[in-house]
């Protein structure tokens, strides 16, 4: 998750991002109150989620860290659009509106209105974490069963 405060980009890896409304189309993605990003999605009113691919665990596990904002961006290709950073070379983006921040424990809930979705034309496969460890999709059996 990315956004701009006057300081330059700001971002976090958000273990907690889905989809929330077809109509009209929203994202929401949680964050720690704690979370220096945060104060970016306020500052900003709008939000980029870089859907990062398999290759890109280390920008995951920098960006789930506490260092500074400037050493994280600097371990990244990365580009201004609409408004928000995107990290690239990930198989799709997200742009989004802060439409609701949400208090919830010791984190909150950003809803965002979409504003635009880019999928690569050959994507990379998504980076994915679960149980502690990043993982690759299963193709599966491709059963229904």
């Amino acid at each position: 998750m990315s956004a701009f405060q006057s300081s330059g980009p700001a971002g976090a890896t958000a273990s907690a991002v889905c989809s929330l409304s077809l109509e009209p189309m929203m994202m929401l993605v949680c964050l720690d109150l704690e979370s220096r990003s945060l104060e970016a999605v306020r500052e900003a009113g709008r939000f980029g989620i870089s859907v990062l691919g398999e290759g890109q665990r280390e920008a995951a596990e920098i960006f789930a860290t506490k260092s500074e904002q400037v050493e994280k961006w600097a371990t990244v290709r990365w580009r201004e659009h609409l408004g928000v950073p995107i990290i690239e070379g990930g198989p799709a983006h997200v742009v989004c509106e802060v439409a609701e921040i949400i208090p919830g424990g010791d984190h909150v809930i950003v809803t965002g209105e979409v504003l635009e979705v880019e999928a690569e034309d050959d994507p990379a496969e998504p980076l994915i974490y679960h149980g502690g460890l990043f993982r690759r999709l299963d193709a599966g059996s491709g059963s229904d069963g």
